[in-house]
């Protein structure tokens, strides 16, 4: 019998880019009775073991929805408690994120942040910029429409100027001015929860992403369900609107 060989089989190819959008928190704290902020800051919890396994699992950009443009709807005092979460696990994990080589970095438009959240954001993408076994991307004051209107103004300002011709707006140029124009596309979204919106996230970079939706709260959601909708990513054909292979 002849032995079977690489090609008689293909290997479940890895996801590299993850984005997750981690819906769930304030649904979690309320159904056990406890103030939404409670829900948060166990979802905070819940983002450091995901990024201690995400290597593991052969991912190597992870990218997390942490608070949206249309979040400031939210209560004041649930705002400013998250705000207080984000600067609290930059200060707490800085030591553990650069001692097992993960990079941290934001997208989303800083200027309405706080000058304390917005230091020690700089200081973390400062201290962890050239590692690489991870690469931690928070979205913070983020949204897709946001991003591509903020991307738009400046190609619209280019071209006003006489610095662009508008026959050199590409694809290529577009995603050069996005806030992940470093990043990869993503190759899967999740979405915790049992919500299945896109929630303005990564319009653009998610144009073929695979996604997957669970039912499950953020602040449940758990290595051992990551690893599997990782593998069952791993069996799907992506064909970028071409046909099937084979």
């Amino acid at each position: 019998m002849a032995s079977t060989t690489s090609a008689d089989h293909k290997l479940p190819r890895p996801a590299e880019h993850v984005a997750i959008i981690m819906d769930g928190n304030g649904r979690w704290a309320t159904n056990r009775g406890w103030p939404r902020l409670v829900g948060h800051r166990k979802g905070a919890e819940r983002v450091k073991e995901i990024v201690r396994c995400a290597p593991d699992l052969g991912i190597r950009w992870l990218t997390i929805y942490a608070f949206s443009t249309e979040n400031w709807k939210r209560s004041t005092e649930e705002v400013v408690g998250l705000m207080s979460i984000f600067a609290r696990y930059i200060e707490r994990e800085a030591d553990r994120l650069a001692a097992e080589g993960v990079r941290m970095r934001f997208i989303g438009d800083r200027s309405p942040l706080n000058p304390r959240l917005r230091a020690l954001m700089a200081g973390i993408e400062a201290r962890t910029a050239g590692f690489t076994r991870l690469n931690l991307t928070v979205a913070i004051n983020y949204g897709g429409r946001d991003e591509l209107t903020r991307a738009m103004r400046g190609l619209a300002a280019d071209v006003a100027a006489g610095r662009l011709a508008p026959e050199a707006v590409t694809d290529a140029l577009i995603g050069s001015r996005l806030d992940t124009a470093d990043l990869p596309d993503p190759d899967l979204v999740i979405r915790t929860s049992g919500e299945t919106r896109t929630s303005n996230y990564l319009l653009w970079q998610a144009a073929y992403a695979e996604y997957e939706f669970t039912p499950t709260l953020w602040p449940d959601f758990s290595p051992a369900e990551l690893a599997q909708i990782m593998s069952r990513f791993g069996n799907r054909e992506r064909r970028y609107g071409g046909v099937a292979s084979g």
